[in-house]
């Protein structure tokens, strides 16, 4: 339950930072910033797992680089269903994905 709890305030925090800091990502309001992480949670719990399954040659190319691809994938599917945020497209989506994943991995060093 703590694992999924601090997944889904990373979520929020770097879609808010990216809202902060590029003007083409937007967020209109708190509540929308909320739903959108509650909805990636559930995309990532969900729809994630089968897309790394059906792009595992590619992710076995590149040696896993293909995975920010599958997350912005991910980013953008939650994009789509709250009308409150816009991430502006896939290169605001695949920032935020290698934002999202620098920020797990620093925080989960420091436990």
């Amino acid at each position: 339950m703590k694992k999924v709890f601090f997944h889904y305030i990373s979520y929020i925090a770097v879609i808010y930072l990216l809202s902060l800091a590029i003007p083409s990502v937007s967020v209109y309001s708190s509540a929308s910033l909320l739903i959108v992480g509650l909805v990636l949670l559930f995309v990532n719990l969900l729809i994630k797992p089968l897309l790394l399954l059906i792009t595992l040659p590619f992710n076995i190319i590149t040696l896993g680089l293909f995975n920010f691809v599958v997350n912005a994938w991910t980013i953008m599917i939650a994009d789509h269903f709250v009308t409150g945020v816009n991430m502006g497209g896939f290169l605001n989506s695949l920032l935020a994905a290698f934002l999202i994943s620098i920020l797990k991995s620093f925080l989960e060093d420091k436990k």
